[in-house]
């Protein structure tokens, strides 16, 4: 029966992400996989959680305090003017935000650019909208930005980039220059940004997010999605939300509300709790993942793995293997599981496969793996 299948879900493959982290389930290993904290959520914002299914908050729901926080901070963070009630949307998750935002703006045979590595649930959207994914690659230890490279993707098809930062997996933190580069860019071509920022609050070493929608033409010209998962450590609860003028945003509402109706109710009224954490919870949340990380990176150092730039943002780590291991990536981590049960992710998967791509996994020397803290 599998001719039954449409042309897009036969496009459709697992996520080797999210096979690896089965695999942890399965053989109970520890998952340095997915995405996702190792640690509990704040008490205070569990405790919202019960109140609220306690309290009957069961059916469709739509908080629009949320949208007035939401608001309320990017002014605070970003000095952006929004109006909660035309230009935020509630969504099942910043993944569900973004795959509205593909399909909100994206037409058949639409260009969007992707920085390569990026994550891959990117182009499975872009995919599924109809667009045609064009990578430029990012230039390795640094993973620095060409503006020649930039330039050159650009094609009069060229309808939105897309920009991760804090950027997942190699942890950087796109720089002014960089993103004023990226705006000058978007603003000369007349495109679109989408942006993830749901790393935003995970920044080390004095790094802070700076978000496109800040500079110069850009915030009429870009859509910011986030959430509350990495944060706060609750990636299963899925609420999150999309950024935009209200044209983009109406769009991306309709789309969602066809799709999922709504985010889940107890927890949207439990996000109301976690935006309203005082600074001081976020001050400790970047000092606790700095200490992960800098002890992280000292062990995995010790025992010949080679972490030649510190991640800047994020939680993850992107690490060459040691010189000696002659192993592929994707060997090494089923090496790893079966050997000392603890799951990582091969850097091929966040890598475009394309061999004419200017980005190759095969450049890192000798490969590469990722794994979060």
């Amino acid at each position: 029966m599998e001719q039954k299948l449409s042309s897009v879900a036969k496009m459709l493959t697992c996520s080797p992400i999210q096979q690896l982290s089965y695999l942890a389930q399965t053989c109970n290993a520890i998952n340095l996989a997915e995405g996702f904290p190792d640690f509990p959520a704040p008490s205070y914002l569990k405790d919202a959680a019960i109140s609220a299914i306690r309290s009957d908050f069961n059916q469709y729901r739509h908080v629009q305090q949320i949208c007035d926080y939401v608001a309320y901070q990017l002014k605070q963070m970003h000095g952006l003017h929004v109006d909660p009630l035309t230009d935020v949307v509630i969504c099942c998750g910043q993944s569900e935000a973004f795959a509205a935002a593909m399909f909100a703006v994206i037409n058949q045979g639409d260009e969007v650019i992707l920085f390569d590595p990026s994550y891959e649930t990117y182009e499975t959207c872009i995919r599924l909208a109809g667009g045609v994914p064009v990578y430029v690659a990012l230039d390795p230890p640094h993973w620095s930005l060409d503006p020649k490279k930039l330039a050159k993707s650009f094609t009069g098809r060229t309808k939105a980039i897309v920009l991760n930062s804090p950027h997942n997996p190699t942890g950087k933190v796109f720089t002014r220059d960089e993103l004023e580069i990226i705006a000058e860019t978007c603003c000369t071509w007349d495109i679109l940004a989408v942006t993830d920022e749901v790393y935003e609050h995970i920044t080390f070493d004095e790094e802070r997010h700076i978000s496109i929608a800040t500079f110069p033409g850009m915030q009429k010209r870009t859509i910011i999605t986030s959430s509350l998962s990495k944060s706060f450590s609750v990636t299963g609860w899925r609420i999150g939300w999309a950024i935009g003028p209200a044209c983009f945003a109406s769009a991306i509402r309709n789309i969602h509300v066809k799709i999922t109706d709504s985010a889940p109710a107890p927890f949207q009224e439990a996000a109301l709790t976690a935006l309203r954490s005082s600074p001081e919870y976020f001050d400790a949340l970047r000092q606790d993942y700095k200490s992960k990380r800098d002890y992280l990176a000292q062990v995995l150092t010790k025992i010949g793995f080679q972490v030649s730039v510190m991640p800047k943002g994020s939680f993850f780590l992107f690490m060459e293997l040691p010189p000696t291991c002659t192993l592929s990536d994707v060997d090494f981590v089923e090496a790893l599981i079966k050997q000392a049960g603890v799951v990582a992710v091969p850097g091929c998967v966040f890598f475009h496969p394309d061999p004419d791509s200017s980005t190759k996994e095969e450049d890192l020397s000798p490969t590469a793996i990722s794994c979060h803290t």
